[in-house]
C-alpha cells in the first residue's frame, strides 16, 4: 500500500482497503510505543499545524506524534496566521509548503481544506471542518476493532445532531468499512440528502446498511456502539441552545439507553463531553436551564461500558500513521 505524498481531506476519497491499512498501521505504530521501541523514521521533517478551531486532543495528538517520528512541528492558532485574512489561502499553501513537509488544517468549511491541497505542494491533513472529520474515524476505528476484533458487521448508533462532521463522518467510514450505521434523532437533524445517497451507494459494494430513526429505543435495540457529541459545535452561536436542548433531550445517552441496546454495547464520544457541572459551559447551562448533563449522562460516561479515553488516545496513534503514511517514500 503506497499512500506516500497522498492528501488526507475525507474518508470519500479513500477505499476500505487503503482506510484498513492506516488503521493497521496504527496499531503497529502504537505497539511500538508501548514498547518503547524507537520509530523517529521521519527525522529532518517539519509539519505546519493550522488551528483556526482550537482543541485539546487534536493539537497533543499531532505534536506528539510528530515528536514520535522525529519530525518538528509549528502550532499556528487562529491569532498567528493571516490565512484568509491577509493572505489567500492558495498563498498560505504555497508558502507553507515550500518550507514544511505537511500542513494540517482544523477549522471551519471544507473547502478552505480543499484548497489548500489544491495549491500545496505537500501532503495536507484535515484535522476537522465542519463537514468532516476523517482523523477521528480513524481512532474510532482502531478503538471498535481493538474492543470486539473486527469492523465489519458492528452496529454503530449515533445519537444527537448528525448533520455535522462527526455524524457525516461516522456515516461515510460505517459504508465504506461494512458496517451497520443508524443515525438515531429528531429528523431534521439527519445528514444531508445527497450525503446519505453517496453512502448508500457505498453501502451497495461493500455491505453496510444505513439507516435513520427517530425513536431512541427502537433505534438503539442491539447496538453495538452509541456514539453521541455535544449538541452545538465550536463556532454556533449560544442562541441555538435553547433549540436543541429542546430537539435533542429525548436523545441523551442514558443508562437505560445502553441496556435496552444490550450488555456488550459500549459508549463512544469523540470529546470534549458535558457530562457534568465541571466545565465552564455546563455550569452556565444549568444556570440557564436546570440540565445537570446534556448529550450523556454521567452515570454512562464514567461507566465500564465507556471506552472514550482509550478512543481519545487512539487519535494520536492513528494521526501518526496518517503522516507516516503519506510522508514516507516506500523503499
Amino acid at each position: 500500500m503506497n499512500l506516500y505524498g497522498r492528501d488526507f481531506l475525507k474518508l470519500l476519497d479513500y477505499t476500505p482497503e487503503e482506510i484498513s491499512y492506516l488503521v493497521d498501521l496504527a496499531a503497529t505504530l502504537k505497539e511500538k510505543k508501548k514498547n518503547g521501541i524507537l520509530h523517529d523514521e521521519l527525522k529532518g521533517k517539519n509539519i505546519a499545524l493550522i488551528f483556526e478551531k482550537t482543541s485539546t486532543r487534536t493539537r497533543c495528538s499531532f505534536e506528539v506524534a510528530a515528536s514520535d517520528l522525529g519530525m518538528g512541528s509549528t502550532y499556528l492558532n487562529p491569532t498567528d496566521s493571516q490565512i484568509g485574512k491577509k493572505e489567500s489561502i492558495a498563498d498560505t499553501a504555497r508558502v507553507l509548503s515550500s518550507m514544511y513537509d505537511g500542513i494540517e488544517y482544523r477549522g471551519f468549511e471544507q473547502e478552505i481544506v480543499e484548497t489548500l491541497a489544491k495549491y500545496s505542494t505537500v501532503p495536507v491533513w484535515n484535522g476537522l471542518t465542519n463537514e468532516f472529520h476523517p482523523t477521528q474515524m480513524l481512532a474510532d476505528l482502531l478503538t471498535i476493532k481493538e474492543h470486539f476484533g473486527k469492523l465489519n458487521g458492528i452496529h454503530l448508533v449515533y445519537m444527537g445532531d448528525a448533520r455535522y462532521n462527526t455524524g457525516n463522518s461516522l456515516m461515510v467510514v460505517c459504508a465504506k468499512m461494512g458496517m451497520h450505521f443508524t443515525a438515531v434523532s429528531n429528523k431534521k437533524y439527519f445528514p444531508e440528502k445527497e450525503l446519505v445517497e453517496t453512502c448508500l451507494d457505498i453501502a451497495k459494494k461493500t455491505g453496510a446498511i444505513i439507516d435513520f430513526c427517530e425513536d431512541p429505543i427502537e433505534g438503539t435495540k442491539g447496538a453495538d456502539v452509541i456514539y453521541t457529541d455535544i449538541w452545538v459545535s465550536m463556532g454556533e452561536p449560544d442562541s441555538v441552545w435553547e433549540e436543541r436542548i429542546k430537539d435533542l433531550e429525548p436523545y441523551r445517552v442514558t443508562m437505560d439507553i445502553m441496556n435496552n441496546a444490550g450488555d456488550k454495547c459500549v459508549f463512544m464520544h469523540c470529546l470534549p463531553s458535558f457530562h457534568d457541572l465541571n466545565t465552564g459551559i455546563g455550569k452556565e447551562i444549568k444556570e440557564k436551564y436546570g440540565l445537570n448533563e446534556m448529550e450523556v449522562t454521567d452515570e454512562v460516561f464514567e461507566s465500564d461500558r465507556s471506552i472514550v479515553f482509550k478512543e481519545a488516545e487512539n487519535r494520536m496513534h492513528t494521526i501518526k500513521a496518517v503522516m507516516y503514511a503519506t510522508l514516507k517514500k516506500s523503499e
